[in-house]
């Protein structure tokens, strides 16, 4: 039964991407507008966040499938139906790593979108996109990824305090 719900979620996260794209950008623009006064407008239709409206360069990212933590999430659930499949009787700590480390995933992503932001702030809109985007955005991407897969077999295969 665990099996098939790690499946069917691969499979909805695959079939839902764009939603789940939407939902990364409305959480974008809601972190934004706790952390600029600058002005931020958020088309979930168009995957897209909007940033410096009051300035004199406002900025727009969209979010691309690639660009989205949705496909990061997929290696957590495979990894886990390995495991749950060799160990059902640590489903339950599984599940609890998987959401755990799903959720270090999305944060680190929004972590990558607020890096853009600042370095475009800071450097500029062609400067600042390049730096943010291309080199230490990915690097976020990359680290964070491997720290919740980390973290995920930490939480998974650690013993239980006697």
């Amino acid at each position: 039964m665990a099996l098939g719900a790690l499946a069917a979620a691969g499979v909805v996260v695959v079939l839902a991407e764009r939603f789940y794209r939407e939902l990364e950008v409305r959480l974008a623009g809601a972190i934004l507008e706790l952390v600029t006064t600058s002005g931020v407008y958020v088309a979930p239709d168009r995957e897209s966040v909007y940033f410096g409206l009051s300035g004199a360069t406002p900025f727009g990212l969209r979010m691309t499938p690639e660009c989205s933590s949705a496909f990061l999430l997929l290696p957590l659930l495979v990894v886990t139906m390995v495991m749950v499949y060799f160990r059902p009787a640590n489903a339950k700590r599984l599940f609890f790593s998987l959401g755990i480390s799903a959720l270090v995933v999305v944060l680190v992503n929004q972590l990558r979108i607020l890096t853009i932001v600042g370095l475009v702030h800071g450097l500029g809109t062609d400067e600042g996109y390049y730096w943010g985007h291309t080199l230490l955005g990915s690097m976020v991407s990359v680290l964070g990824g491997a720290v919740s897969l980390v973290l995920f077999v930490w939480l998974a295969t650690r013993k239980k305090k006697a």
